[in-house]
């Protein structure tokens, strides 16, 4: 079973996700055991401070690495510690593959302008981003990678075939899906779908997903051979 423990200055902001659809059916199966740590309740001031104005000037402020220690150093010390940062690698599918192999990670949720570089150098063991854009903090994406990890652990989706099939798997985009009706409007269902031959229907799934994927991310097809058809 893994394990997710996520500390964030807004707490609030993950149960309606994680209380939902497969994240939520993932905990009742025991598949993996989600934490939500106010970081806050790590801090030793009265008025529980967070945050504090940056060393040598500037807009904004910056979390200051203390109450982030200690809220680390009260879980598990031998976790997988992530830091959501725009500075990170971008999350892809490999690197989600390889962290739903987790047994436990720990994932900080920045805010404000900044964290303060100890945090980045001494504590956290990777930075993961979800794109090249700003978000007002760290929540969001920490909810992204959750959820982008907890469909790979085994036993979680209902069949056990879909992530075969998915976006990105084999550097491929998803192969158009259909289903009834076979006719709206005019608009007809690709015949081969309704053959009932599996073998060409999984042939014309891989050239499909090769076309789409080499009109709209070209990237991923680069140094890739699918069905003789060689790109980059």
């Amino acid at each position: 079973m893994m394990r997710i423990d996520i500390i964030t200055i807004f707490p609030k902001m993950f149960a309606p996700i994680l209380n939902e659809s497969i994240i939520k059916r993932a905990q009742n199966k025991n598949k993996v055991k989600i934490y939500i740590h106010n970081l806050r309740d790590y801090t030793q001031d009265k008025h529980r401070k967070v945050d504090d104005r940056p060393f040598g000037g500037g807009s904004g402020m910056v979390m200051r690495p203390e109450s982030i220690f200690r809220a680390v150093e009260a879980l598990k010390p031998k976790s997988k510690i992530i830091l959501l940062s725009p500075q990170g690698k971008r999350l892809n599918q490999k690197i989600a593959k390889r962290l739903s192999g987790c047994k436990h990670l720990i994932l900080i949720c920045g805010h404000y302008e900044g964290i303060d570089e100890r945090v980045r150098r001494y504590l956290a063991d990777e930075e993961i981003s979800i794109g090249d854009y700003i978000l007002t903090g760290g929540e969001l994406p920490a909810i992204v990678l959750v959820d982008c990890l907890i469909r790979l652990i085994p036993g979680v989706l209902g069949d056990k075939n879909s992530l075969n099939f998915e976006s990105f798997e084999g550097n491929l985009l998803e192969y158009p899906q259909y289903t009834r009706p076979a006719n709206f409007r005019g608009m007809k269902v690709p015949k081969v779908l309704l053959s009932g031959n599996h073998k060409k229907i999984q042939e014309w799934r891989k050239q499909e997903a090769v076309k789409i994927t080499n009109r709209k991310r070209p990237d991923l097809l680069k140094g890739c051979i699918y069905r003789g058809v060689k790109n980059g």
